[in-house]
């Protein structure tokens, strides 16, 4: 079991720098544009994006964003 759990402290430790990173690029993004030399992605559009498409299914949209909330409050954990 101690294997197991350091696995998942990994992941956990793995998601919150990816949010992290996730976080800071908008920022950039926000502050520089979307021409970052140094960070290709249009972070934003891409949010943006995926907001809508989730918006667009309507109540499946719905629930996928609940349960990504879910996942997201308990990898805080």
């Amino acid at each position: 079991m101690d294997m197991l759990d350091k696995c998942v402290g990994g992941v956990k430790k793995a998601t919150e720098a990816m949010l992290a990173i996730l976080a800071l690029a908008v920022v950039l993004q926000v502050l520089f544009g979307s021409n970052l030399p140094f960070f290709p992605v249009d972070v934003v559009g891409n949010i943006v994006a995926l907001t809508n498409k989730l918006g667009a299914e309507g109540l499946v949209g719905l629930v996928a964003v609940y349960v990504l909330m879910l996942l997201f409050n308990r990898a805080k954990e």
